[in-house]
């Protein structure tokens, strides 16, 4: 196990009604400027429930973030929060909304243009404190410090982390999952566990504690996985899966392992250049990762294989292959297309990512051990 340091300074208000605890954390006479998507708060009460508890708090509405928050939106809000004086963030929404909150929040006090701190990760910024009500489980974002973030003008996509974009709290109501549509769901399924391979699924290095604590997490969402997408989700079925979800990448299972993220790193580029949802490049790209990186993954691979799909007979390359056959049903099952042809995305798109990374001198993964060579070997292995 490697040294460490933790930090994770969200304070988490979970349960069914504690939307009205909004009250309690911020103070009348605050000038909150309230981030959201597209308006599905308006129709499934949260909205309603929101404004009812900022009663005495002026607030200023910022509607309109995108799935995969756009630079040139975001921009507008910090210019907004600059000219007003804006005091608090508050976002609603899902992984996206707060994560292009985090970035206004930093963007709001950095002095230069904010995409700077998207491309050198050296580069962080103070950040106006703002809070969450989580709406779509899936990224984590309520409880961590990283955004990423699209410029589609240039079809870019990258993350950032600064230890100044902790949310002060997150509210997580379970019920708000009732009324998502199946397709937000499967995306926040496999956003969560791709997020708990990435952080699973590296060296052997003995942390046994963080490995049965990510093995419980997947073993968790593909017992949910079902009843999630069943038309009427039950109270505690929501409250497993946004829970599993915020711990999937708070930090709890990272301390003291290697990290990998190729996966992400790579379907971020199909986002960028295909408008692909994020789970969905998860589910495609993360099986050619398991496949092509299998050697230097074979010990966590075989860990895998035993301790989340059961799977204890055959030889070591036969039970690797079938804890890769296994993963792909499961994302199949969630209604995922897992192949880059059933998207209708061929070579031209592979040489693009392959250069792109090349460009960057880009070796990603655990240790920088997906090169440039082994991201075009995963692309062609999920054609």
């Amino acid at each position: 196990m490697h040294n460490f340091i933790f930090r994770n300074p969200v304070e988490l208000i979970f349960g069914k009604g504690q939307i009205s605890k909004l009250s309690e954390k911020i103070a009348p006479g605050t000038k909150v400027m309230m981030t959201f998507g597209g308006g599905s708060i308006f129709k499934n009460g949260i909205y309603d429930q929101v404004k009812a508890a900022l009663k005495g708090v002026e607030v200023i509405e910022f509607g309109g973030i995108e799935a995969n928050p756009d630079y040139s939106t975001l921009m507008k809000a910090v210019e907004i929060c600059k000219k007003e004086k804006v005091d608090m963030l508050l976002a609603v929404g899902g992984g996206s909304i707060i994560d292009g909150t985090k970035f206004i929040a930093a963007g709001t006090k950095y002095e230069g243009d904010p995409w700077e701190f998207m491309l050198d990760s050296s580069i962080t910024s103070e950040a106006i404190p703002f809070g969450t009500v989580l709406t779509l489980p899936a990224t984590a974002s309520e409880m961590n410090c990283g955004a990423v973030i699209s410029r589609r003008e240039t079809n870019e996509k990258f993350a950032f982390h600064n230890p100044n974009c902790f949310p002060q709290f997150s509210i997580l109501d379970p019920t708000a999952i009732y009324s998502l549509p199946k397709r937000q769901i499967s995306n926040g399924i496999v956003d969560t566990y791709a997020h708990t391979l990435e952080q699973y699924l590296t060296t052997d290095i003995d942390t046994k504690v963080m490995d049965r604590f990510a093995e419980g997490l997947l073993r968790t969402l593909v017992e949910i996985a079902p009843d999630l997408l069943k038309d009427e989700r039950s109270y505690d079925v929501c409250a497993n899966f946004m829970i599993t979800a915020t711990m999937g990448l708070n930090g709890f299972i990272a301390m003291g392992v290697d990290e990998d993220w190729a996966t992400h790193m790579i379907g971020h580029e199909l986002t960028a250049l295909h408008g692909l949802d994020h789970g969905v490049t998860l589910a495609i790209v993360h099986p050619g990762v398991m496949r092509v990186m299998k050697e230097e993954k074979r010990a966590k691979l075989l860990k895998y294989a035993e301790r989340v799909w059961d799977i204890k007979e055959g030889t070591e390359d036969e039970r690797i292959e079938a804890a890769v056959v296994k993963t792909e049903e499961f994302y199949r099952s969630v209604g995922m297309k897992i192949k880059l042809s059933e998207h209708n995305i061929g070579e031209e798109t592979i040489n693009t990512i392959v250069k792109r990374f090349r460009d960057r001198k880009w070796n990603v993964g655990e240790h920088g051990i997906v090169t440039p060579e082994k991201t075009e070997m995963i692309l062609r292995s999920v054609l």
